[in-house]
Formats: C-alpha cells, structure tokens, sequence
C-alpha cells in the first residue's frame, strides 16, 4: 500500500479554513521556508477533496506540477482548470487507495478536511505534519472531526520558526 501523508497548515485553535473555505490566514507565518518543497518532493500523488480543489483550481499558479492530482467527488465535476494531470474517484476511502496502489502510487499528499477526517476514520494515514500558525480565527473548518476510537500518535519531531509558526510531525500508529 501507498504510504498516506498530511502536511498542513492551522490556525492555532485548529482549524484548516475559514467557514467559507479560505485560508489566507495561513500567511501568518507560513510563508516562511518550513519543509513543504522538500515534502512535495517525496510524493507522487496528490489526493484533494472537492471543497479544497474548487479553491486550489482558482490559484493563479499550479501548485502541482509534474503530480498526479486524483480529486475525491461522487458528482461530476469541471477538471478542464487544471494544468497539470488531473483525475476523479470517488468511493470509500479503502477502495480508492487499493486502487491508488493498483495503479503505482507510492507517497500520497492527502488533502482537504473532510478527506482527512475520513481517511482517518478509516486508519489510512501514516503520518502527519501539522504547522500551527500564530493566530486564533474562532470558527471554521477543522482539522479532526469526529473519530470512533482514539488514534494514537508518535511524535516524531517539532521545530519553531521566528515567525511564530510552528510545525510538528507524528507517525500514526496501529
């Protein structure tokens, strides 16, 4: 199987994004070198909710180039904005990494907050980078949602950065 990532950006009282989707909090600190060129480097396949594609696809840069983009929605939807190589699933999270794994992934970038929730439920992530960036934003779309048993983390490493931007790393265990 694949191995599952998330490396993603906070608010520090954890949310992913505004109610309306935005994220331009994230600025606080994030733009700062933190690790994510060199993440990128190591995955293949980039694996995105609906929601955060309909906010990425408005980029007026592609962040992916050279990656696979599957989008996760069981409606259609407009791939025609990609400039890069985009593709659809839809499904359990289970059937779309067998045949994610059928199919050559080695290293997926999952993202987006209800694709993580579910992925999470379903012990399908191995590890996860969160930065927290230095601001409180009260309300929004959150990272974790509801879990039906407790995940158990291992931490791995965390590093802070002058801007008050900091980032932790935690394998999954099973």
């Amino acid at each position: 199987m694949p191995t599952v990532s998330v490396f993603c950006g906070v608010s520090l009282d954890g949310f992913l994004a505004r109610a309306d989707g935005t994220f331009d909090f994230l600025d606080e600190g994030g733009s700062v070198p933190h690790g994510y060129t060199e993440f990128m480097a190591t995955v293949d396949t980039l694996l995105i909710g609906r929601n955060t594609w309909e906010v990425v696809a408005a980029f007026p840069e592609w962040p992916y180039e050279k990656k696979r983009v599957v989008v996760l929605s069981s409606s259609p939807i407009d791939l025609s904005t990609a400039r890069g190589a985009a593709e659809q699933m839809a499904g359990r999270p289970a059937e779309i990494m067998a045949k994610l794994a059928a199919s050559g992934a080695k290293h997926i970038y999952l993202d987006g907050g209800i694709t993580i929730q579910r992925f999470l439920r379903e012990g399908l992530i191995d590890r996860l980078t969160i930065s927290q960036v230095p601001v409180l934003i009260g309300r929004g779309i959150p990272l974790f949602g509801s879990l039906p048993h407790d995940v158990k983390l291992k931490h791995v490493a965390t590093k802070s950065y002058p801007t008050g931007l900091v980032k932790s790393e935690y394998e999954v265990l099973r």
